[in-house]
């Protein structure tokens, strides 16, 4: 879907929304972050999007993805947490 907006939010009537099952909450994410983009197969990984403090600050489709890339660049968990809201557990 090439002219769809990228950006989510509560008013949207559709959004991508994946169902996965681990045993654990690592696994899980893993296999849905591997199911909602088709460009990569290996899930969490830094390097895929670039860190931009736009998408922490905005939900969208790639924010896990900029995040892991914002780890990767040394941004600490507080760090992300201040710019997105993104609970510390996550």
């Amino acid at each position: 879907f090439e002219r769809v907006s990228r950006k989510l939010g509560s008013a949207m009537k559709s959004v991508g929304e994946v169902m996965s099952i681990g045993r654990t909450f690592e696994e899980a994410i893993q296999k849905a972050l591997r199911m909602v983009t088709d460009n990569y197969a290996s899930g969490f990984e830094p390097g895929i999007i670039q860190y931009s403090e736009e998408e922490m600050e905005r939900p969208t489709d790639q924010r896990l993805l900029s995040i892991a890339s914002g780890l990767e660049g040394g941004l600490t968990v507080d760090e992300l947490h201040n710019l997105s809201n993104i609970d510390n557990w996550f």
